[in-house]
């Protein structure tokens, strides 16, 4: 796989847990031949049992399961949980072991999230597995039909090679291998002319950043809009400076961020620190307020990206992240009803009101936005 477009792929937006968690046990619970789950925050609690109830069902009517967890996005996953799984007939494995004394290593994640049923169907976005995420915030996923799924497995596979199994015991077994292949049976999602042109970009942390890349270039060719929504805003340099310079050419740019119910406040303010040029060029800045807000997505003009990543500076210089670009007039029509919904939810920043913000907020933010970029620097 190398970042490939294949054409005939179908999309469907899940707006909110209330649309993609049924729709992702539903495709759980009717799989036949295959289920790759991957994983970044996974915590016990009623959403993880919902999840680990269908999963083991699966296993234990023959269907081959194989689970990829990050290793601290997981903690919070009981080892009862894990037992569940693997006693049900799973596969469990988990990327890159906390190790202490060797920071650096351990800060790389698995932050990717992917279900994929019998090389069919995959679902990705931003969504997690935990009480609070599912119950309180607010996410949106996509499911995916078509030749594409096939990227989406051979990304999985090459994640599932460079981990290791759940306990000390695991290692030792000879665990099922991991189906390359198209199960015989499953069906073939066809070339349809009438579906989306569609491709997954992946990020590998500074080794490889074609996410990036792809998003750069769009930007610096946008004729239209530009339409970013990102909960954590903490944008690498390049990326501002292309936002201002579409904004100054007349591009319609907007910036969609997490709102006051931040889960990490303090990224708030250190994203705030960017407001007053970015305003200044003339993008537009909103702010979510009924909810904490955990999408990521940007559209412009016709091409539209969603997945994993943030878009910030941690994601694309540290994490596996990936990403469903989409390239269709329709399913962008989807995409800004989607953002346009959201706008109406949040509050516009203006760079007036901006400017008569108390001296101590402005303080804040030049101190974080400091620690930021030295931060970065040291990256």
């Amino acid at each position: 796989m190398h970042d490939e477009w294949t054409q005939g792929n179908r999309f469907e937006l899940l707006p909110a847990a209330e649309n993609y968690v049924p729709a992702m046990l539903s495709a759980i619970e009717n799989a036949k031949h295959l289920i790759l789950f991957e994983q970044y925050l996974m915590e016990s609690g009623h959403h993880a049992d919902l999840f680990v109830d269908a999963l083991a069902k699966a296993a234990r009517r023959g269907v081959p399961i194989y689970l990829l967890l990050d290793t601290y996005g997981t903690k919070g996953f009981t080892h009862r949980d894990r037992q569940r799984l693997i006693d049900a007939g799973a596969a469990l494995r988990l990327f890159n072991p906390v190790t202490p004394g060797r920071l650096s290593k351990s800060l790389a994640r698995d932050h990717r999230k992917l279900l994929l049923i019998d090389h069919r169907i995959a679902f990705t976005g931003g969504f997690c597995i935990t009480d609070k995420f599912l119950y309180d915030w607010y996410d949106i996923a996509i499911k995916v039909e078509g030749p594409v799924v096939e990227d989406w497995a051979a990304l999985f596979s090459r994640a599932w090679s460079v981990s290791r199994a759940w306990s000390a015991a695991m290692q030792y077994r000879h665990p099922r291998p991991l189906p390359v292949n198209r199960p015989t049976g499953s069906g073939e999602s066809g070339n349809d002319a009438s579906g989306m042109l569609g491709r997954v970009v992946h990020g590998e942390g500074r080794r490889y950043q074609e996410i990036r890349f792809s998003l750069q270039r769009r930007i610096s060719a946008a004729q239209q809009r530009v339409w970013l929504y990102t909960p954590y805003f903490l944008p690498t340099f390049s990326l501002r400076r292309r936002l201002m310079a579409a904004a100054r050419r007349g591009v319609d740019v907007r910036l969609l961020v997490a709102g006051p119910r931040h889960d990490h406040p303090s990224v708030r303010y250190t994203g705030q620190h960017f407001y007053r040029r970015l305003l200044r060029a003339g993008v537009r800045i909103y702010e979510y307020q009924p909810t904490f807000t955990h999408a990521k997505f940007c559209l412009v003009d016709d091409w539209s990206t969603i997945g994993s990543c943030n878009f910030d500076h941690w994601s694309l210089r540290w994490n596996l992240e990936a990403n469903q670009e989409v390239i269709s007039a329709r399913f962008a029509r989807e995409m800004r009803q989607l953002f346009e919904d959201n706008l109406a939810r949040s509050r516009e920043i203006d760079l007036v009101s901006w400017a008569r913000r108390p001296k101590w907020q402005a303080c804040r933010e030049r101190v974080l936005g400091t620690a930021n970029a030295w931060l970065t620097l040291l990256r």
